[in-house]
């Protein structure tokens, strides 16, 4: 990302920008807005400071997947952006 955001998640919190949904399957049919699945891939743009015995191990700019339903959708600039915990994250890619 070009610009640095400015909320600071605390804890084990992680602020991901989820991944753009498919807009065309691989046959070439468009999907509509309606039919799209969230995404479940995202890319950190920020991380809190941990638990005082479990450090953040997630960084900025790391690529992820996660649950289907994970996290507190916000609105942030006019861009959207998911609130996770950490152990929500499945993997780092």
């Amino acid at each position: 990302m070009s610009k640095k955001l400015s909320i600071k998640p605390l804890s084990d919190r992680v602020i991901v920008k989820p991944a753009e949904g498919e807009e065309k399957t691989k046959g070439g049919i468009i999907i509509p807005d309606t039919a799209k699945e969230k995404p479940q891939r995202g890319t950190v743009v920020a991380a809190g400071p941990g638990k005082k015995d479990e450090p953040v191990t997630v960084k900025v700019g790391d690529s992820v997947l996660y649950g289907k339903y994970s996290g507190t959708e916000i609105s942030y600039e006019g861009e959207d952006y998911l609130i996770m915990r950490e152990s929500d994250i499945l993997a780092v890619m």
